[in-house]
């Protein structure tokens, strides 16, 4: 993917613009003023933005990871998550998303493009008062966002499970099984990637981090740190909806497999009915009835069918079969 570079400054007595690279020059952003930073691509090189903006030279080289991950280094900290992204079906994949902030600027980088970063950059077009925010506040409001891409995976995973539900009530899926199958793995993959951020969540609300820091930017990481455990909880519940839905396809196959024995036990003793009656008979007595020749095998004949007959209307009646 080509590199695309998005500069932008946050001003509150201003407003809001665009701005190139290589006019910026961090001695000239006041506190009234936030620049956002945003690199996409493969080739993202951070080297020349790092000396533009004097953050240490160390953070730059920590960009190229994939873990979570949370680093401090002087004036400036780097953040590393991985957003959740929806890629159809039941297929959950991560985009790897490094934040590098230091005093009024904020630089995210990624390899592809991710929704919310879009929405978010469409959203600000214009006049904001993001530039009231510090560079943590701003982080923090990107990592909220970033957990929100797991509330929306959650919620599709709901939406897909109740599709199985409607279709193993309606006893229209007959692979159910396979979809089970890709729910638990997609369960599975939602909680192995939000999981791992349980340590980066749980770094930016400890008091040592930043302490210098302003009070309402470790409110705001606190307050961070509280959505990440509900965002946990949500991913943690696709499991036990998983759970529910296959005790529901245990159920439903209970259910059918009761109706089928009970079909077969009925036809089972009217068969035996009948079976009693051609025995009788059958029997070596002298009785008149053994010699009436075809009329009296007609009459027989009829005679069971009429049993089967009047045995299937009472079954249907009692909602035997």
């Amino acid at each position: 993917m080509e590199r695309s570079e998005n500069s932008r400054l946050f001003d509150v007595n201003a407003a809001d613009r665009d701005v190139a690279l290589d006019d910026i020059s961090i001695d000239d952003i006041s506190d009234q003023q936030l620049l956002w930073i945003d690199l996409t691509g493969d080739d993202a090189e951070l080297g020349p933005i790092g000396r533009q903006l004097g953050w240490p030279a160390a953070l730059s080289d920590m960009v190229a990871g994939t873990n979570p991950e949370v680093r401090t280094c002087g004036d400036a900290f780097l953040v590393r998550v991985v957003a959740s992204r929806h890629d159809g079906g039941l297929v959950f994949n991560g985009i790897v998303l490094t934040i590098i902030a230091g005093r009024n600027y904020v630089v995210s980088v990624h390899a592809e493009s991710i929704p919310f970063i879009e929405e978010l950059r469409q959203r600000e077009v214009g006049s904001s008062d993001l530039g009231v925010l510090s560079a943590d506040s701003f982080v923090a409001s990107l990592l909220d966002w970033h957990l929100g891409t797991y509330f929306d995976a959650v919620s599709d995973f709901e939406a897909a499970d109740e599709r199985l539900e409607t279709a193993i009530l309606d006893d229209t899926d007959h692979h159910c099984l396979q979809t089970l199958r890709g729910l638990r793995k997609a369960a599975s993959r939602l909680r192995r990637m939000l999981s791992a951020h349980r340590t980066v969540f749980s770094a930016l609300a400890r008091p040592d981090f930043r302490p210098s820091a302003e009070r309402e930017s470790n409110e705001h990481f606190l307050t961070l740190d509280t959505h990440f455990q509900r965002a946990l909880d949500a991913v943690e519940g696709t499991r036990e909806i998983v759970i529910g839905s296959f005790e529901l396809f245990s159920n439903q196959t209970a259910l059918r497999t009761n109706d089928v024995v009970r079909v077969l036990t009925f036809v089972t003793v009217l068969i035996g009915v009948l079976a009693v009656v051609a025995g009788a008979l059958g029997m070596n007595f002298e009785a008149p009835i053994f010699k009436t020749g075809m009329t009296g095998l007609t009459v027989a004949i009829a005679g069971m069918l009429a049993v089967a007959a009047i045995g299937v209307v009472l079954a249907k009646w009692r909602d035997w079969i």
